[in-house]
């Protein structure tokens, strides 16, 4: 008889890398092919919690609509498959001839928002950026998101990537603004069961309150104070009034931490809770309550997110978030806002040399459309169509676009998405073909992130229990798919000869080929780990932690302490004489605009954007578990404006800003303020994309509502201003 094969099944213990709480998972593979994933009940910090789309993953790495071999656009605009050295060979040559004719400024780079996650992606895309030269071109899509958090960072600890986060595993006050975490699972901070956590607090005897013009999801588990969208700067403005005036603060602890305390005080005193009410739409009694609460409660804190970042005046309130949890003594203290770090040797230098690095890129380099300030090098994606469409020196003529789909995330999509016909070369490494890699000249395969190997690189300082975890790829990558940092290598190697610093890079690479070994960046990772925290320190401490035995002896990741230690302001925080600092010019200048600020009769409505559990932002309608239930796209708005217009649920209504127009079904609903509006984003897909289910449940890209002229982008970190837009709404 003949035998029967045996099929063999086992399972892998690894980490999800979806968003960022990076909660344990349990990969089920089946002869090299991922069946399931399920979640980590032995993960010290997620416990067994994965949120659905975690679970669902595995559909996402087994999409038929993935793309899994190197694909080429014909003159019809049809792709076909081709081998990866005919696709590279090309691209290289085409680059070649750009930089030849025009130089390093003609060169770009979009980053989207999972590239974040993997360590070797945002390890080889720098390197490749400074290869190139400083005209080189780069767009993130924190700009969309999280830059103006990287720049009060910069301003205020001296170093853009020094991010306190909220304790609030230890805190007895939690006010959360703008951020909806029983949804996103965080943000700005990595944690686990972040709604158990913020549960804790309230049985405990504490408080956790909620300020969004939305009664959000986690508002409706914990108290709700409504807030006018974009009123959050003069909500912190008016509590800095309050704890200054009533003198309530501890001007010694103040002074001991940061500099130019007086000048704050003098910069808030015109912001009375009387006369910023009108503005924030909050009682001056409810905020005197809310200041004083803050300062006598002695574990307390005020946590942010994308909903203080993307309003007119984001660099600013991000900034007082952090000034308001400074003057209500709540910095560097258990239960408060903290600051962690790798715990490398001689830390505090490095960080003061990188900080110093990066304070002098964000002053002195300019974009050239707009005048940006370039933050961690980046440019505003806002502007990244007029770049492309505005001759001249510099002018963009070949971009890249890595895990990203900035057709539908940055404002005015319509504008980007005809500006990318006029490229002489475009490149997409992604999972699909969607919106945006739709224009591309090649797709390129990338592996998911149970193709590849990985560690919390980006995320390790953020999280309020240190912690560490890595894993091994789960399976091999699906096809002809490759890891972005191979794609950067391999086209590194064959443009070598256009600059010194790509010609040092490949000098490193035969190096490293002469032992038998490759530039790559696992070692450089593992050396991170080797002298960081709990690291071996290459070999000099016994049992420490490297790599391999992170994945070998914790596979389900280990804790190092169970909070982070208070007190470290001065090793922290990169300025000269380790103190905040407050006082800054440009601080100045976005006060001022608020006193220009007008409405406009003709647009009485502001609209915000908001989180769908089943979704994340653009890349994850086309898996049909998460859009099972008859799925759509609606606008929230409040039973009282409903009535004023007559509108019912499902009732489609139009949706009117300056900028543009757009059409969606209604959802009418008493969770959201009267004259404000919800729209989630990420959809809209219409535009060529070969992926089947999205393209089945299109929605509409409410970016097209959004400017992307730069007087309309924010001025000191080049944000998008997606929140509190002016809008009207009509039956449609």
């Amino acid at each position: 008889m003949e035998a029967v094969p045996t099929m063999t099944v086992e399972t892998k213990t690894t980490f999800c890398r979806i968003c960022e709480p990076l909660c344990g998972m349990v990969a089920t593979v089946e002869d090299g092919k991922l069946l399931s994933l399920r979640p980590d009940k032995e993960n010290p910090l997620s416990a067994g919690f994965a949120c659905q789309k975690g679970i669902a993953f595995a559909d996402i790495h087994n999409d038929p609509d993935r793309v899994t071999t190197p694909l080429r656009r014909t003159a019809s605009g049809e792709f076909e498959p081709v081998d990866w050295e005919t696709a590279m060979a090309d691209i290289a040559a085409r680059v070649r001839d750009i930089h030849r004719r025009y130089g390093s400024g003609a060169l770009g780079w979009y980053y989207g928002n999972p590239g974040a996650f993997s360590y070797s992606y945002a390890m080889w895309l720098p390197m490749a950026i400074a290869g190139f030269g400083a005209k080189f071109h780069m767009f993130t899509a924190g700009s969309q998101d999280i830059n103006n958090r990287f720049v009060a960072s910069q301003l205020l600890y001296g170093n853009s990537l020094t991010m306190p986060v909220p304790d609030i595993g230890r805190t007895d006050l939690l006010v959360v603004m703008g951020a909806n975490p029983v949804i996103s699972h965080g943000s700005g901070v990595s944690m686990p069961r972040m709604r158990d956590k913020m549960r804790e607090v309230v049985k405990r005897g504490g408080r956790v309150l909620v300020i969004d013009p939305r009664r959000t999801e986690t508002a409706a588990e914990f108290e709700w104070l409504g807030i006018v969208p974009d009123g959050d700067v003069y909500l912190l403005l008016s509590l800095l009034h309050v704890m200054f005036t009533e003198d309530l603060v501890d001007r010694k602890r103040i002074a001991l931490q940061a500099n130019d305390v007086g000048w704050l005080e003098g910069l808030v005193r015109p912001f009375a809770p009387e006369l910023t009410a009108e503005h924030s739409g909050i009682e001056p009694a409810t905020v005197r309550g809310l200041a004083r609460d803050l300062v006598a409660t002695p574990r307390a804190v005020v946590y942010g997110r994308t909903g203080t970042c993307l309003g007119e005046s984001g660099t600013l309130t991000t900034y007082l978030l952090d000034v308001v949890n400074l003057v209500a003594g709540n910095l560097d203290r258990a239960g408060g806002y903290m600051f962690g770090s790798f715990g490398l040797p001689g830390e505090r230098q490095l960080m003061r040399v990188l900080g110093a690095g990066l304070g002098s890129v964000y002053r002195r380099r300019r974009s050239r459309i707009g005048g940006f300030p370039s933050v961690l090098g980046s440019e505003p994606a806002g502007i990244m169509a007029k770049e492309i469409s505005t001759p001249g020196s510099g002018q963009l003529r070949a971009l890249f676009v890595g895990a990203g789909n900035p057709v539908l995330s940055v404002p005015n999509g319509d504008e980007l998405e005809q500006a990318l016909e006029k490229l002489d070369l475009m490149v997409g490494i992604d999972l699909y073909v969607n919106e945006t890699t739709a224009h591309c000249d090649y797709v390129l395969p990338a592996t998911t992130m149970y193709e590849r190997d990985d560690f919390m690189v980006p995320f390790a300082t953020l999280k309020p229990t240190p912690f560490r975890q890595a894993t091994e790829a789960v399976v091999a990558p699906m096809g002809q798919a490759r890891q972005e940092w191979e794609i950067i290598d391999d086209l590194l190697s064959r443009l070598w000869r256009l600059t010194p610093l790509l010609a040092v890079i490949q000098g490193a690479r035969k190096v490293a080929s002469l032992f038998g070994s490759r530039l790559r960046p696992r070692p450089l990772v593992d050396a991170l780990i080797r002298m960081s925290e709990g690291g071996d320190r290459f070999g000099l401490r016994r049992g420490g932690l490297t790599f391999t035995r992170l994945v070998r002896d914790y596979p389900h990741g280990r804790v190092l302490a169970d909070h982070l230690p208070g007190g470290v302001l001065g090793r922290s925080v990169s300025t000269r004489d380790g103190r905040v600092s407050l006082r800054h010019k440009d601080i100045e200048s976005e006060l001022d605009k608020l006193g220009r600020r007008r409405a406009d009769p003709e647009l009485p409505m502001r609209l915000i954007g908001m989180r769908e559990a089943r979704s994340e932002n653009s890349w994850m309608h086309n898996v049909p578990l998460l859009m099972r239930g008859g799925r759509t796209q609606r606008a929230v708005i409040h039973a009282h404006d409903a009535d004023r217009l007559g509108i019912a649920t499902d009732d489609v209504i139009t949706v009117t800003s300056a900028h543009g127009e757009i059409e969606i079904p209604a959802q009418v609903s008493k969770d959201i303020l009267p004259g404000v509006i919800a729209v989630p984003h990420g959809w809209g897909h219409t535009r060529g994309g070969t992926w089947q289910t999205a393209n089945a449940n299109p929605g509409v890209n409410v970016n097209l509502l959004m400017s992307s002229e730069p007087q309309d982008l924010e001025a000191l970190a080049g944000m998008a201003r997606l929140n509190g837009v002016p809008v009207r709404i009509g039956r449609a």
